[in-house]
């Protein structure tokens, strides 16, 4: 009975986080479009505006906070904050990326982040990361840079800036397992986007870009980014709670073809000779650690019951 909850909860988290990466990419093609007139600290700071409202409307339903009898406080709200914090430091990366790059190729190299959520498992939850898996990131960070193609002549250094926004989005999904138990979702999401909007104000004001918004349809642009981006956050948070993020991970490798398909459809963009065959080093480092951790557990079950 035990095995089976705990095969429904990975189910429900795994949906969960397929759902956030979609999101995630919605998100990210938006941020490729309006970022030919807005700069991305701008873009991060709408992002994280406009991202109160489902963030907001979700702790008012959350059945959780209100039992607990809606508190503000929580005990580990610098955590809390400095996710923010970090945050909107990825964002900064990402969204400048996303202009730079295709955006399948800035897409692909973010999606390291698998690689870093099993390398921060271990110094941040205590996990134990054998030689495998170890090699199995190695592949990945190979795939990562034949991606890049640093030794290219077209090389560009904005291709570096997904892999510091994959780095940071990492730290973020690791950490959401240091929350207690007791602490909604929707208020940890509710610090994180506070946090996230205080640095992306700061770093608009630090590198003075603002520009006004000159168009009703950029305002609403503006709003779904956003608010898909707010869900995307508050799903990936209530996953990696749920499920351990080396086991989840992985699935975040199905916005590398989704991405794709954006970049297709909307930019005429297909970077095949950039993509491959890095791209499969990529998943496939991240599938091999999936694996792993899934031979390991049956293992350890059957070595429980003798």
């Amino acid at each position: 009975m035990e095995a089976q909850t705990k095969q429904t909860s990975f189910l429900f988290a795994a949906a969960t986080i397929l759902l956030a990466i979609m999101l995630y990419d919605v998100m990210g093609a938006i941020i490729k479009h309006l970022s030919q007139s807005y700069p991305a600290p701008q873009l991060s700071m709408f992002r994280n505006l406009f991202g109160f409202i489902p963030t907001v409307l979700i702790l008012l339903w959350s059945q959780k906070w209100i039992q607990a009898g809606r508190p503000l406080v929580i005990k580990q709200w610098k955590l809390a904050f400095a996710r923010g914090g970090i945050g909107a430091f990825a964002q900064l990366s990402f969204y400048l990326a996303v202009f730079h790059l295709e955006f399948a190729t800035a897409t692909t190299i973010l999606f390291a982040g698998p690689l870093f959520v099993t390398a921060l498992s271990i110094p941040v939850l205590g996990h134990k990361v054998g030689l495998a898996r170890w090699l199995a990131v190695l592949i990945g960070f190979v795939g990562v840079l034949l991606v890049m193609q640093p030794t290219a002549p077209d090389f560009t250094w904005y291709a570096v800036l997904p892999l510091c926004a994959a780095a940071g989005f990492a730290s973020i999904s690791v950490s959401a397992h240091l929350f207690d138990d007791a602490v909604p979702t929707a208020l940890i999401n509710l610090y994180y986007n506070t946090g996230a909007l205080i640095g992306a104000v700061a770093l608009v004001i630090f590198t003075d870009s603002f520009v006004p918004i000159g168009r009703l349809e950029d305002w609403l642009w503006l709003g779904v980014m956003g608010i898909a981006g707010s869900i995307a956050a508050f799903c990936m948070i209530s996953a990696y709670r749920s499920a351990e993020p080396s086991s989840l991970s992985p699935f975040e490798y199905f916005a590398i073809p989704f991405s794709f398909c954006l970049g297709w459809l909307f930019f005429s963009e297909t970077p095949f000779d950039r993509l491959f065959p890095g791209v499969l080093l990529i998943v496939g480092g991240g599938l091999f650690i999936i694996l792993r951790e899934r031979s390991l557990k049956k293992s350890a079950e059957k070595l429980s019951t003798f």
